[in-house]
């Protein structure tokens, strides 16, 4: 019996010492992939920075993104993945198949400019006249076919399926819903989804929580009949607006540039973009015949408030008399917004966190109001994970704040998105 146990100690010995072994090479293996990943990153930034120039170059507003399909299937064929298009609008699809089965995991990057007329700062301005890149979609794109051309060298190790979703029609927040409603996720079968958007953070920096990431954005419409004069119906507008405007302590999250603030901006946690209702600072006042029409665009970062947004306005149509007089309130635009799955984030945070240190991710503490992003129809039929990537060098005066004049990028933040992202997913495919 004493020989038995002392052989089977033995024996739970070797096995140990051989995991151990195993594990160590793995890790090994593991850390000489992501390497790779920053040395081939390296390797081919200045071809990913001349993508980019061509893209912002040559801008195509929404469902007319035609050239930008062009030039990324060619270079998708060139790296050798499989290329559909036949999916909706100027989308195209390029599929990286690792050499080992595994999950199906989807990057997706938008396409499309913005009709803008606002002066290019840059030396390789938009030649296409009332279309330029001000919404970073350019950069999006280079960081997409960088990605996939880090993990196209290192297929031999990829462990599932990629597919890099370039998707038209952002900006009008129609081309994820049209390719969705096109059958997309019958043609691939989707696990997971990743995507992002430039900010104004500091470049080398990623900014990420669960939940959303955004605030929701409703657009209301009160109807009244057509007996209040034009004064009265002015001062009935203000009356509803302050009533449902909500702040932190007096604080003004409808000022953008505070978003970067490191006392109160996004990345703190004193942040003022949480907790707020803004309504936009005049609403719109139409009559018509018997009716008069107030249309107001509302951001709100508590989907649990939202409900309480008609009985505040009718209160106060009460309060001013006014009851006998509306005909209705109502929501009559409301898109989803981007909410990240939180089991997934999470663990996006840690893989990030444990390859390129803790510092390269920051907590996001608020929602960023007035903007939105169609990636919110992917989520809501696949878990994923939507990232803010900064854009900015403050010492170069460089701020990329989109849809703003003077948006500007450096560069180095198409470094930052491909070697963090690339690793990112091939983890996940593990």
């Amino acid at each position: 019996m004493k020989k038995q146990i002392i052989l089977l100690l033995i024996v739970l010995t070797i096995v140990s010492c051989a995991s151990n072994i195993a594990y160590g090479q793995d890790k090994k293996s593991e850390t000489l992939i992501h390497e790779s990943i920053r040395l081939e990153t390296d390797k081919i930034l200045d071809k990913l920075i001349e993508i980019r120039r061509d893209f912002h170059k040559y801008p195509e507003v929404s469902s007319e993104e035609k050239r930008t399909q062009e030039v990324i299937k060619k270079h998708l064929l060139e790296l050798g993945l499989q290329v559909e298009t036949d999916i909706y609008g100027y989308a195209i699809v390029g599929i990286l198949e690792g050499d080992k089965k595994g999950k199906k995991i989807a990057w997706r990057a938008d396409m499309d400019a913005l009709p803008d007329n606002s002066p290019d700062n840059v030396d390789f301005k938009s030649i296409i006249q009332g279309a330029k890149h001000s919404c970073g979609h350019d950069v999006h794109l280079a960081i997409a076919l960088g990605i996939a051309e880090v993990l196209s060298k290192n297929k031999s190790s990829l462990q599932g399926t990629v597919y890099f979703i370039f998707q038209p029609e952002e900006e009008t927040f129609e081309g994820a819903k049209g390719m969705l409603d096109n059958k997309l996720l019958t043609k691939f079968e989707i696990d997971e989804i990743y995507g992002l958007h430039i900010i104004p953070l500091q470049v080398g920096q990623i900014m990420v929580k669960p939940n959303e990431m955004y605030a929701y954005q409703k657009e209301v419409r009160i109807e009244l009949k057509n007996t209040l004069s034009q004064e009265e119906t002015k001062e009935l507008a203000t009356k509803i607006r302050n009533s449902l405007v909500r702040a932190k302590d007096g604080s003004k999250p409808w000022e953008l540039q505070l978003l970067v603030d490191p006392e109160i901006g996004l990345a703190s946690p004193n942040s003022i973009f949480k907790d707020f209702l803004i309504a936009e600072e005049n609403f719109r006042i139409h009559s018509e015949n018997d009716k008069i029409q107030i249309d107001a665009q509302l951001y709100e970062t508590d989907s649990a408030r939202l409900q309480n947004i008609s009985p505040i306005i009718k209160q106060v149509i009460k309060d001013q008399n006014y009851s006998s007089q509306l005909l209705s309130v109502s929501f009559i635009r409301g898109n989803p917004i981007v909410i990240n799955d939180p089991k997934l984030t999470n663990a996006s945070i840690d893989i990030l966190s444990d390859i390129y240190g803790k510092q390269i991710v920051a907590t996001c503490y608020g929602q960023v109001p007035y903007s939105n992003d169609d990636f919110a129809y992917f989520q809501q039929k696949i878990p994923g994970v939507y990232f803010f990537l900064g854009g900015s060098n403050f010492e170069k005066g460089i701020i990329s704040m989109p849809h703003f004049p003077n948006y500007g990028v450096d560069e180095e933040c198409i470094k930052i998105g491909v070697k963090t992202f690339s690793s990112l997913i091939f983890e996940r495919l593990q």
